[in-house]
């Protein structure tokens, strides 16, 4: 600006005025104090979100994954509702208030959904999930070593991608296929936290269908049905345990009751999904 005032009164033909020169000086001093006032905010701002994302890496049980309102029945965003069959009636899901807990209902008749959405979440620093859920029973007729009884009142279902260094070149084909005739949704691996009707709490094996899917039994039978019950998981160690690998990347969380297969129907609930690091207890309001 100095030099504009400068240039301006030599095109006048005298030399600028002691006062011009003064101006010329505050003014070139007050852009710089406005670039440095300028940079100092952008600093802080990257230090605030450098702090932020620090506190929420640590916060734990602050990462609420179901926050939700009862007065809206319908799921909200980011919440999605994902079919790997047309033909096959979609489970129903629905907000409510359930027994004092604001939850994600279900309602699976001779039917298959699933509810997902996308999660972030840093496993290194909180690997554990957190979540409530209830059935009103077990199903009659699931197993979970069949094809025809892959079916459960309540599940909680959790998609990985894997690194290709960290997968075989036939399991990979393997999952480009199965994208190509389910779709995207196909994760590279995945968990699946079950209440079945069947095999006692701890068991663990491969998805009749596939052994992309580790199947973990957290609830089992009709002792504990009509009431909410707190889970916990690991899902690092239990992610590990199932493929060997100790990165990946969570990339999605859904829950489903699931009766395609046994045509039964089925009653459940979900509420209160977070992480929490390794030793911290969960937080549920």
């Amino acid at each position: 600006m100095a030099r504009f005032i400068s240039m301006k009164a030599s095109r006048h033909g005298r030399p600028p005025a002691r006062a011009e020169i003064k101006f010329a000086k505050q003014a070139s001093l007050f852009s710089e104090f406005s670039d440095l006032a300028a940079k100092v905010t952008c600093w802080s701002a990257e230090i605030i979100l450098l702090l932020l994302l620090s506190v929420s890496a640590r916060a734990g049980p602050r990462d609420n994954l179901m926050p939700l309102d009862a007065t809206i029945s319908a799921p909200p965003a980011p919440w999605r509702l994902v079919r790997f069959d047309e033909k096959i009636p979609a489970t129903q899901y629905r907000v409510r208030e359930w027994d004092g807990v604001t939850a994600i209902e279900a309602v699976a008749d001779k039917s298959m959904a699933l509810l997902a959405r996308p999660v972030a979440v840093d496993l290194a620093a909180t690997p554990v999930l957190c979540w409530r859920w209830r059935i009103d029973a077990p199903l009659i007729s699931a197993d979970m070593a069949k094809k025809a009884g892959d079916d459960y009142a309540a599940r909680v279902y959790l998609s990985f991608r894997l690194a290709s260094s960290d997968m075989s070149i036939g399991t990979r084909m393997k999952l480009k296929l199965g994208r190509a005739i389910y779709g995207a949704d196909t994760p590279d691996a995945a968990l699946n936290y079950v209440w079945d009707n069947r095999y006692p709490v701890g068991t663990a094996r491969w998805n009749a269908y596939t052994d992309r899917a580790r199947m973990i039994v957290v609830q089992s039978g009709a002792q504990n049905a009509g009431q909410w019950v707190m889970a916990q998981r690991d899902i690092l160690a239990d992610f590990t345990a199932a493929f060997g690998v100790q990165q990946a990347r969570l990339t999605s969380l859904a829950i489903a009751s699931d009766t395609d297969n046994t045509l039964e129907t089925a009653h459940a609930g979900f509420a209160g999904f977070h992480f929490v690091p390794r030793g911290q207890a969960c937080a549920f309001p």
